[in-house]
Order: C-alpha cells, then structure tokens, then sequence
C-alpha cells in the first residue's frame, strides 16, 4: 500500500511553489504508485477544443490526437459516468453502467485504442465545488488495484492539486468557481433540467419523471426564469457554465 507516500505528499502540496514544481511532484508521486499517465482537468463542457480543459497532464504519444480526431469526448464512458459520480471509480467498471446505449460499439472502440496505447486500466477522480462538478483527475496505465483508504487519500489529492493549479494558471477562473451560484431550483426542476440537457423532449422527459409534458413544460418556464435564459437551449447553455448540469 502506498499510504504513506499519498499522505505524506497531501501534507506537502501547500509547500510547492509553483505549477511546475507541482506538476513534477505529482508525477513523481504517480510512478512510485505505478501509473504512467494521467490529466487534471476542468470539468467537461461542451466546448469546441477539448484541449482547452487540460491543467495538466502526461499521455501516451498520439493519444490525445486520436482522442480529438475521432471524437471520443462525446462518448467517452468514463467522462459520461463522471457526470453522475460522487466518488473515485475505476475505468474498466464503467462500460457497464451504458449496456444499452446506442453508442456502446463506438465505447468498446475507444477502451481498445486506449489499450493499445498503453492505457489499460485506470481511475478518475470527480471534484466538486459550489458549482456541482468543476473538474476531476484520471491516473492510468499498466492496472493498478487501489484499497479504499488509497482511493480516499487519491480522492483528497485530486482536490488540493485541482485548486493549486486552478490559482496557478487561471486565478480568474479559480475565482469564477469558487462563487456562490445563487440559483435555487427545485429537485423537479433539476431532474428535468438533466434531462434536457441530454437532448430529451418534453415528452420524453415527462415519461422519464412519470409527470404530463405540460408538467415539464411549466417546469421549464420555471427554470428559464431562474436562469434569466431567453430559451430552452440559452438555459443549457447557462446550467452548464455555472456547473449544475454536465
């Protein structure tokens, strides 16, 4: 077990300097705990250039460009799951989460570029703030089997390293996070309002949440008055910046 190493890297973390000298300690730390790889990220939006999400990283060579190329952010299962996530989960274990989704060959496909890049197995880390989801941490490589104490002092580096470096490149979007959002919807509202959001109709949503389509539709107003969103499609647009829906 590498408690030791974990916590004693966790007691280090407000010591480092700078992004680079966080960078090379993380690294370090994650080859003495036998991952290859791994991406700290702000948390998936749809946005033009996945890229742009990166804090920091350290991928197989041509993995990211195969990523990109083929589009597998879309489908990707372990940033699909990441939205639902409250914990650490391993990467193998989330293909079966999406048995029945019409893009489970195109998922089988990625998780065998992966292998094939050398990423077999892996962990993410989801991190959360005020604003819901904001980010999360993947480790990867050859497979390793954490114990759960492991996954607990993981799930804490995840964070601490996530705001160091947040501060460290972008203080504007560290402080952007960090606000309160003061939008208060209700529990019916956010199921419907993560259910437009996965491209869901009124009546699909209402058959969903077993309520009328003009149920949802009333909830929808709702929300796009809350939201200050001119229409269904402005609300998505702003749940997603302020992080209640991913």
């Amino acid at each position: 077990m590498n408690i030791n190493l974990l916590v004693q890297f966790l007691a280090l973390i407000d010591e480092l300097r700078d992004r680079e000298e966080a960078t090379a300690e993380f690294e370090r730390l994650l080859t003495l705990c036998g991952f290859d790889y791994y991406g700290l990220l702000l948390a998936p939006r749809p946005v033009d250039e996945p890229s742009r999400l990166l804090l920091a990283g350290r991928w197989p060579e041509g993995w990211p460009e195969l990523y990109l190329r083929r589009r597998y952010m879309q489908i990707d299962p372990t940033v699909r799951y990441l939205g639902h996530a409250q914990q650490g989960f391993r990467w193998r274990d989330t293909l079966g989460a999406f048995r029945t989704s019409p893009h489970r060959k195109r998922m089988e496909r990625m998780m065998v570029d992966a292998r094939n890049k050398g990423l077999e197995d892996g962990y993410v880390f989801p991190i959360h703030g005020r604003r819901g989801l904001i980010g999360s941490l993947s480790i990867g490589g050859k497979p390793v089997d954490l114990e759960s104490v492991e996954l607990g002092l993981f799930d804490s580096i995840a964070r601490r390293l996530y705001w160091k470096l947040v501060h460290a490149v972008d203080p504007e979007t560290a402080g952007r996070l960090a606000e309160v959002v003061d939008v208060e919807l209700t529990r019916r509202e956010m199921e419907a309002l993560t259910l437009l959001a996965e491209g869901m109709t009124s009546h699909e949503i209402g058959r969903t949440l077993g309520i009328s389509s003009h149920t949802v539709d009333w909830y929808m107003n709702g929300i796009q008055e809350k939201l200050a969103a001119r229409n269904r499609h402005h609300a998505i647009a702003i749940a997603f910046r302020l992080g209640l829906v991913s």
